[in-house]
């Protein structure tokens, strides 16, 4: 028999919906084989068999939420004792969530699992006894719990000093990596706020509808109550005269025309964001457990809104590349994204990200953080407004913005050195072409 187990479609994915099934009790299936559909808050994807057999049984139903991973969700007759799926490359739903997970490679391994492994429950994290996150295989997860070894300990061979299985098969062969045990006086964990219903507040029953939360919208409000708890965050707001970035706009779309590309403000402040990034590079920074991440790329997230949230697809690069090729990318990512059709890789791993709702009027905000980036750029509406020029009372079309730092990462006077480069870029556009 082979347990096909619940897949992590990303590094923090720690549950997720099985949206749909390809097969049913008594099918063979083969290597390759499209088997289930897996929904979380960032895609739906396909899972694939990496073995072959016959379906004994369907252990979880089709549209149930809340799966852990690596729970077992099937059952296979024949093939070996191995995690008996993986997760297909492709997606076939959009992604559904703001967070940015960590721009990490997946792997999936299809080497056996060790015997002890066969009926050992599922791990759903990997936290180490220290409480810092180690990247880590979901195999080499489970390995690692049922075998009390300490994650943090055991060196990894894979992607990115990423543990994967054979890493815990020589730590157990040598006997390292024992997790110490654990404290008897600790503190007991915080119990988490309760939030009382509608009724207990005094609303009466029947005078509202409620709309359930879907895995998505679930997500979203841990990770940004996370995020707006627990990173000190600060923001710092500048006014920018647009005029001139206006006119060289004029003459750049003129420019472009033939080729049937149209740059908008945006494209030229994602351009902004990242050459300035070039120039102050302590704030294209993440903290982790182990230091402070100086990101070699500006790899610049933007947000797009999508049916029930917010997407931030990514600019990679965005240093390297013309305001014609931006303009491009961000049309196209921002198109594929509201039809649903992002990659993982296309959504997942930017450095820094830029929340753009001018086109709605509105004139000031502060965004929340999208961890682990260190910065969020929020980007008001430009308008005309009354300024002074030499003593003298002028019209300027004028645009508020906002930078939300990670105060971990990024100290005021870094934050404050940032945002006067990127006003100098916008302020004077000539300047993005020296």
């Amino acid at each position: 028999m082979t347990d096909i187990l619940m897949p992590a479609l990303s590094p923090t994915m720690e549950e997720g919906i099985l949206a749909k099934w390809h097969v049913k009790v008594g099918d063979t299936v083969s290597a390759g084989d499209v088997i289930a559909e897996i929904e979380t808050d960032k895609a739906t994807m396909e899972v694939e068999a990496v073995d072959e057999g016959t379906v004994e049984a369907i252990l979880i139903e089709a549209g149930t939420e809340g799966v852990k991973v690596n729970t077992p969700i099937a059952r296979l007759s024949g093939g070996d004792a191995a995690p008996a799926s993986k997760v297909s490359p492709a997606a076939v739903e959009a992604p559904k969530t703001t967070e940015a997970a960590k721009a990490e490679p997946k792997q999936t391994e299809q080497a056996k699992a060790a015997p002890v492994a066969a009926s050992a429950p599922a791990a759903t994290s990997a936290a180490t006894s220290s409480g810092a996150r180690v990247a880590a295989s979901p195999l080499a997860r489970r390995l690692a719990e049922i075998n009390k070894l300490d994650l943090k300990a055991i060196p990894g061979s894979g992607p990115h000093g990423r543990v994967i299985k054979r890493d815990i098969e020589a730590a157990l062969a040598g006997g390292t990596g024992k997790a110490a045990p654990a404290a008897s006086n600790s503190a007991p964990a915080a119990e988490p706020r309760k939030v009382q219903s509608l009724e207990q507040l005094g609303i009466p029953a029947g005078s509202y509808d409620l709309v359930p939360l879907d895995g998505m919208r679930k997500v979203i409000a841990r990770r940004l109550t996370d995020s707006f708890r627990d990173i000190p965050h600060f923001p710092l707001t500048v006014d920018i005269e647009l005029d001139n970035l206006l006119a060289a706009r004029t003459k750049i779309n003129t420019a472009l025309e033939s080729q049937g590309v149209k740059v908008s403000v945006n494209d030229i402040v994602i351009k902004a964001v990242a050459l300035a990034l070039k120039q102050v590079p302590e704030a294209n920074a993440s903290f982790t457990p182990d230091g402070i991440a100086l990101h070699h790329n500006a790899d610049v997230a933007m947000a797009v809104a999508i049916d029930g949230g917010l997407i931030t697809p990514i600019i990679r690069k965005a240093e390297t590349k013309s305001l014609a090729q931006i303009a491009k990318e961000t049309k196209d990512l921002a198109t594929r994204a509201r039809e649903r059709k992002l990659k993982p890789e296309e959504f997942q791993g930017g450095t820094f990200s830029v929340s753009n709702l001018g086109m709605f009027g509105i004139k000031q905000f502060a965004s929340i953080i999208n961890e682990p980036q260190g910065c969020i750029l929020s980007v008001g509406a430009g308008e005309q407004r009354p300024v002074v020029k030499n003593g003298q009372l002028a019209v300027a079309t004028v645009m508020t913005v906002t930078l939300t730092c990670d105060h971990r990462v990024v100290d005021g006077s870094i934050g404050a050195k940032y945002i006067t480069a990127l006003k100098g870029l916008l302020e004077d556009p000539i300047k993005m072409l020296a």
